[in-house]
């Protein structure tokens, strides 16, 4: 039995957001880690790809307004608020790297966090239709949450997110640590989430299998955006291949010399900037 059903979600946005972000920066204190990056995020799945380090996970904390930001998000050509309570109203959720559930809480309590903004009733509305969604999580509605697998604690995050039904979902490093068979269904499951509606931003270290399932993506270097593509075009360019799939080059050692080796003639991908 699959964790989510196949043929669609009842959560979720139907509205195919667009987010447009402009000279976003962002860091810790004095360290400035985003660089001035321009970017949009259209309906259907985005994937930012990058190695650690990148800024890739600054940058979704900087979008959820969990560090402050500097430059311009627009959200279907509204502001995107600063404070994180005010995004979530606005229909942006984000399942963080690692999870971040309460181990010694259950499914169902953990599910409920969802929708901390709603009133009761809507809130038992919504974890209901999370169950319809993802069937296997009424099954272990009283299971303590530090109990489960990797996957499984996944899942419930993922759930999680989606009970405050976002018209942009964004995840980092979803599969980060997670068996090969789990990987392939969350991701399936993802791209799922998107094909029903819900637009998705993805930060992704597994770049084979996200760019599979992914529209098109970013390639993110030490806080700035290198190049950008269709996803099927990434998969086969200069920049992903030598740098994230196996370089025969062995001085190609990142994502931006590969660029620079795109810019004298080699490649597809198209840089950013």
């Amino acid at each position: 039995m699959m964790w989510h059903r196949p043929e669609g979600f009842s959560l979720g946005g139907t509205s195919r957001a667009r987010l447009r972000v402009w000279n976003l920066t962002a860091g810790y204190g004095p360290v400035q880690v985003l660089r001035g990056l321009t970017f949009e995020v259209k309906p259907g799945l985005t994937v930012i790809l990058g190695p650690n380090g990148a800024g890739k996970t600054t940058l979704l904390r900087a979008l959820n307004g969990l560090i402050p930001r500097g430059g311009d998000a627009m959200l279907d050509g509204a502001e995107l608020p600063e404070k994180t309570h005010e995004i979530v109203r606005a229909g942006v959720s984000l399942v963080p790297e690692g999870r971040q559930l309460f181990g010694q809480m259950t499914v169902r309590e953990n599910l409920e966090l969802g929708g901390w903004l709603f009133s009761k009733a809507e809130r038992e509305h919504r974890i209901e239709q999370a169950f319809s969604d993802f069937p296997k999580l009424r099954e272990r509605a009283l299971q303590l949450a530090g109990t489960m697998s990797g996957g499984e604690q996944q899942m419930v995050a993922v759930a999680r997110a989606m009970v405050s039904r976002p018209r942009l979902l964004m995840l980092d490093e979803p599969s980060l640590g997670l068996a090969p068979r789990m990987v392939d269904e969350l991701l399936g499951m993802v791209r799922r989430i998107a094909d029903a509606g819900t637009t998705v931003l993805m930060v992704e270290q597994n770049v084979k299998k996200a760019l599979a399932v992914a529209d098109r993506g970013y390639v993110m270097e030490r806080g700035e955006l290198v190049a950008s593509g269709d996803s099927r075009l990434l998969a086969r360019s200069t920049v992903v291949r030598e740098a994230y799939l196996g370089a025969q080059d062995s001085q190609t050692t990142d994502a931006r010399d590969a660029v620079q080796r795109r810019q004298r003639g080699q490649g597809t991908a198209t840089p950013v900037g």
